[in-house]
């Protein structure tokens, strides 16, 4: 961890379960992009992921952790929670809902639990990075451990890139 030595809620849950994790900070710009986040911490954007949250037709909201350069495929989202349909919630609804201000969104610790999956090319990498649940904050977690704290699966989740 940087000069930061600040911990988040979703560290105190992870060291609660004895998950190992790394955390990393960066000097957040509310302008950053996922993408430019990655190149912030020296990653591949295929290994930093953001978390997306969603509603479907039945009212039931659902949470998507994809590769910081992809998009999520509504389709592929729908399909994979049973829904017809799947749209993402408005911003002013992700702190009510979750807990997670936008660029803070973390799948781990979050208000309530929400059916989360995770993108399938995650188990492809030995750590990824995801929102450690505050702007400039990070952690670099195993996939399968980062499943085991959200309580998701894996599974397609994003738009075929052409």
């Amino acid at each position: 961890m940087s000069a930061r030595n600040e911990k988040t809620n979703v560290m105190r849950h992870l060291d609660g379960k004895k998950i190992p994790y790394e955390a990393h900070t960066y000097r957040p710009d509310a302008s950053m992009s996922g993408v430019e986040i990655a190149a912030l911490l020296g990653e591949d954007p295929d290994k930093v992921f953001k978390t997306l949250v969603t509603a479907g037709r039945s009212g039931q909201h659902y949470v998507f952790v994809i590769p910081v350069a992809s998009e999520l495929d509504m389709k592929k989202a729908a399909a994979v929670s049973g829904e017809k349909a799947v749209v993402m919630i408005k911003q002013k609804e992700l702190l009510p809902l979750t807990g997670y201000i936008h660029g803070g969104c973390s799948p781990i610790g979050m208000k309530k639990p929400f059916p989360t999956w995770i993108h399938e090319t995650a188990r492809e990498q030995e750590t990824m990075f995801v929102s450690a649940g505050k702007v400039g904050y990070q952690i670099e977690i195993a996939p399968e451990n980062l499943a085991e704290a959200a309580g998701c699966g894996f599974a397609d989740l994003v738009k075929e890139q052409i």
